[in-house]
This record gives C-alpha cells, sequence and structure tokens, in this order.
C-alpha cells in the first residue's frame, strides 16, 4: 500500500519510516525508529530526489509507482550516496531503464564502488553553481562536501524555494503520519533527537556545516522549505532550526547548565556527584543533567555534552587508569571535535588516585579550547563528612566561572 504526501503543489513525500531498526549505523540507538525520505517531483518530467535505506525499497517503490501512474521516471537525482539513502538505486534504475541519473562526480564513484551498474544509463555530472530545468521547476546545486561524506550536495529549488538539504537539518525519529515541523512539538518530542543526530554523526565537520550555513545565508530569504534525508520537513520558523545547527557546528553551548557525567564501581563515586548537583541547586544552578557512563549510551552523553557549557566528569581509578567507559567519553568527544565548554573533575581511588590528573593530561593535552577548573574533589574510595568543605569548594568554583563568563 502506498503512503504518500504532499510538500508542495507538485512534490510529493514518497519516503518511508522504519521501526525496526535498533541500530542506526549500526552504533547510535533509536529507540523512536528513523525515517527516510525521499521526494518526487512532478512536473513535465519527473524527477526523484534520492532513495531509501534497502530495508524500505518497497514502500519506496509502491509509493513511486502510484504517483506516476503510467509516466515514465525522467530523472533520478542523488543528492547523497550513503546507503541509507542510495541502497535502492539499482532497482529505480531496473524499474525505469530510462531514466537519467543526475550527481556528482564522487557520488558517480561510490555508486560505481557499491556495485551499481550506472554507466548502463544517461549520467549527468553536476556540480556547484550548476542549474537544471524539469519544465515548470529550475534547481541550482550546492556542494556540501563533508557534511557529512565527501560527494555530498543539496540541491535547491529556485522555483518553489525547497530546499533539499541531504544530511543536513536531519533528525533521528520516525516520522509516523507526521510530515511537517508544526505538526510536532519539536522542542519536547524531537530536539534531543535532532541533537543527539547533529553531534554523533555530523558533529567532527562543524567547519564544514559552517561553510555551507553561508552559502546558504545567501539565499535564506528564498529558501521556504528545507526537506532533510532523516525527520520532519520545515515549512516554519526555519530560523530556529537554523539557528541551532549553527550554534552546534561553532562548538558553542546551548544552554548554560551542568552535565554530571560519573563512572562509580560501587556506589560511592555516584553519591559524590548527586551531593555535587544538590549543592548546586541548592546554590540557585537547577539545570543540572546526571549521568552514568556505563550504562547510558555514548551518543547520548555526547549530545548532552554539545548541549551544556559545563561538564563535571566523576571517575573511579581503574588499574591506575582512568576508568573504561570514561575514557571512551573522553575520546568520543575528542574525535568529535568538542570544544569551548568548562571542565571540573571528581575523582576516587582506594590506593592510588589516579584519574583526576589523567582526565585532566587528557582535556588539557587533546581537546581544544578547554578549561578546567582549578578546584578539584579528591576521594579515597568513601566521601567522609570532612570532605564537604572540599565539595562547596568545588561547588563555589563552578558558580563562580558562570559569573566570570558572563
Amino acid at each position: 500500500m502506498y503512503c504518500v504526501r504532499n510538500v508542495t503543489e507538485d512534490l510529493y513525500w514518497v519516503g518511508a519510516n522504519d521501526h525496526r531498526l535498533t541500530l542506526f549505523e549500526n552504533i547510535h540507538p533509536i529507540p523512536r525508529g528513523v525515517s527516510y525520505n525521499a521526494y518526487l517531483l512532478l512536473d513535465k518530467q519527473t524527477v526523484l530526489f534520492d532513495t531509501v535505506d534497502w530495508s524500505a525499497c518497497r514502500q519506496l517503490l509502491e509509493n513511486v509507482e502510484h504517483l506516476l501512474d503510467g509516466r515514465p521516471l525522467d530523472y533520478l537525482l542523488i543528492n547523497h550516496m550513503e546507503p541509507d539513502h542510495g541502497a535502492s538505486i539499482e532497482e529505480i534504475l531496473i524499474r525505469w531503464p530510462k531514466v537519467k541519473v543526475i550527481s556528482t562526480e564522487k557520488s558517480f564513484m561510490l555508486m560505481r564502488q557499491f556495485g551499481f551498474d550506472v554507466d548502463a544509463h544517461e549520467l549527468i555530472q553536476v556540480k556547484e553553481g550548476d542549474t537544471y530545468c524539469f519544465g515548470n521547476h529550475t534547481v541550482t546545486f550546492v556542494g556540501a562536501p563533508m557534511v557529512h561524506w565527501p560527494e555530498a550536495m543539496v540541491t535547491f529549488d529556485v522555483t518553489n524555494g525547497v530546499l533539499f538539504s541531504a544530511d543536513a537539518f536531519g533528525t533521528f525519529g520516525a516520522l509516523d503520519g507526521k510530515l511537517f515541523n508544526d505538526e510536532v512539538d519539536f522542542d519536547r518530542d524531537w530536539l534531543d533527537d535532532a541533537r543527539r543526530y547533529l553531534t554523533n554523526i555530523v558533529g567532527k565537520y562543524g567547519p564544514h556545516i559552517q561553510l555551507l550555513l553561508k552559502k546558504a545565508g545567501g539565499i535564506l530569504d528564498q529558501i521556504k522549505y528545507i526537506c532533510p534525508l532523516h525527520g520532519p520537513v520545515w515549512r516554519s520558523d526555519l530560523g530556529y532550526f537554523i539557528e541551532k545547527y549553527d550554534k552546534w557546528s561553532r562548538y558553542e553551548p546551548e544552554e548554560k547548565g551542568v552535565m554530571i557525567a560519573y563512572a562509580s564501581m560501587y556506589g560511592n563515586t555516584e553519591a559524590a556527584a548527586q551531593a555535587l548537583a544538590t549543592k548546586l541547586c541548592e546554590k540557585g544552578m537547577t539545570n543540572v543533567a546526571l549521568y552514568d557512563v556505563s550504562n547510558t549510551h555514548v551518543s547520548t552523553l555526547i549530545s548532552e555534552a554539545f548541549k551544556y557549557s559545563h561538564i563535571v566528569l566523576a571517575s573511579v581509578t581503574y588499574n591506575l587508569g582512568i576508568y573504561p567507559v570514561m575514557h571512551n567519553f573522553l575520546m568520543d568527544m575528542k574525535a568529535l571535535n568538542l570544544q569551548n565548554r568548562t571542565f571540573a573533575l571528581i575523582e576516587n581511588g582506594s590506593w592510588a588516585c589516579k584519574s583526576g590528573d589523567l582526565m585532566q593530561k587528557f582535556i588539557d593535552d587533546e581537546m581544544k579550547n578547554m578549561t578546567v577548573l582549578n578546584e578539584r574533589l579528591s576521594l579515597a574510595s568513601f566521601m567522609h563528612t570532612e570532605k564537604e568543605t572540599e565539595l562547596d569548594t568545588l561547588v563555589n568554583g563552578i558558580m563562580d566561572s558562570f559569573v566570570k563568563e558572563n
């Protein structure tokens, strides 16, 4: 059964929703599923913008065949070749053997690498600044390398103001009928997944996102719709989401607040983290989020690290090193290029308390533009009452840092 929605007068969403996949890219949990968005333009000539993951290919074919209603598919336009969007290309080529394929040079190279028989079809290689007309609609192409593969581009329909944004402005979460941003409560239900998607998938490439945003800035007044390859289509309040992408890709904290990430073996380091959270709230800093790194997926930890201005790392010492899951969190923050945060440290160790110095060395040596507060809470197995003064000093140091930043 076909399942489509009208985007504009002659543009349709022909994608699919996936609630069976548990791990996006076989890494990131997606308990709310994910959408694979593809779009069909019914102009004088017909154009399919991108395809879907192989698991959703049947739904795509039913959708396209229903809307074409016997018409040929004239063009297949590929903005991004990653398999969750490009895996169904060959099925399109088989069913519509006369279709012409529009994409970039690197994209065609990747199609061949994936074993697609594209050379049996007419290939139209485009680059930034090129235009193409399908009848009433004229599109122009903008390079978007490393957002988040090197072949990626975005396509702007100058006729109706639709930006086909590839992986940019995407988010985890299945649409389940609600295609547009104004049909959902985005702040409540989608923002965390949007941040988790951007920071974990494209976080490393902030400068490339900034470059794309600068290019889009030149046509910002002309963009009426943003059609990403995952998540809702934006047709209102576009500036809200663009501002989020701008902030995340500049590694600027989204909120003034404190993320406390703790690694605790037997609950003693966790108890110190809870005491810290309580005292911060008593001081008036109630925007505090507490996470156990042992049972919180690192994609959530990364998303929250991008959200908050201050990060407290509380780690037990393990084999004279940083607790492994805490070390993994540090490695992921480095890999995803997190910057411009203020850190505070809590360390614990029963006979050799090393984790604090090691965490500080990692932040100082491996990460960019980070501040580590001088105040530190050091524990020997358990937080005894005489350590409360040290905890208060740490709390005051964190609170003072908010004042200095203002």
